[in-house]
């Protein structure tokens, strides 16, 4: 397996580092800071996230990785952790599903859509993906601006996805095929 993105740059200060446990206290920190506006597209956006439960999530996410089902990203402008970017993958199927957010106030800088545009292009080339998925709140305009920027067509809306507290909101699912 091709190791590749232990660090990928992106340009203008950007990169993409393999995330590790020593990624997952910087994480969380950014992350407890996101909430507020990370819960109005993420069921994982809990008031209650623990420091513990990231760590956890990064060593799951890691042994998948290892096993070639995952691409784990932190997101990194001049060296500082801004976002996350990461890739579900089945071998089998040739498919990945991506998700990616990024801190308030690195948002428009392009950083996820030329980090989605990377980790499209690594694995096809190396893995022999065919095909990706996007699933956004279809409220979610920024995100779908993404996947519209890097290629993805609209395939279609899943009527009540995503369930976020109380709330279920429709998605956005978008395909590219490679």
């Amino acid at each position: 397996m091709t190791v590749a993105f232990l660090q990928h740059e992106l340009g203008d200060g950007g990169a993409l580092a393999l995330r590790d446990l020593t990624t997952a206290a910087p994480m969380h920190r950014l992350t407890a800071a996101n909430l507020d506006r990370l819960r109005h597209w993420e069921d994982w956006a809990i008031p209650d996230l623990q420091d513990g439960a990231t760590r956890a999530y990064t060593r799951i996410q890691l042994a998948a990785f290892a096993e070639g089902r995952a691409l784990p990203l932190a997101i990194l402008q001049g060296g500082a952790l801004v976002g996350s970017l990461g890739a579900r993958i089945d071998l089998q199927r040739e498919s990945a599903e991506l998700g990616y957010w990024i801190d308030e106030g690195f948002e428009g800088r392009g950083l996820v859509t030329r980090g989605v545009r990377a980790v499209v292009r690594h694995l096809a080339e190396e893995r022999g993906i065919r095909r990706f998925e996007i699933r956004t709140a279809v409220h979610n305009e920024r995100s779908r601006a993404v996947a519209e920027r890097t290629g993805f067509a609209l395939e279609g809306v899943l009527t009540g996805a995503f369930r976020v507290g109380a709330e279920r909101y429709d998605a956005a699912l978008y395909g590219l095929v490679v």
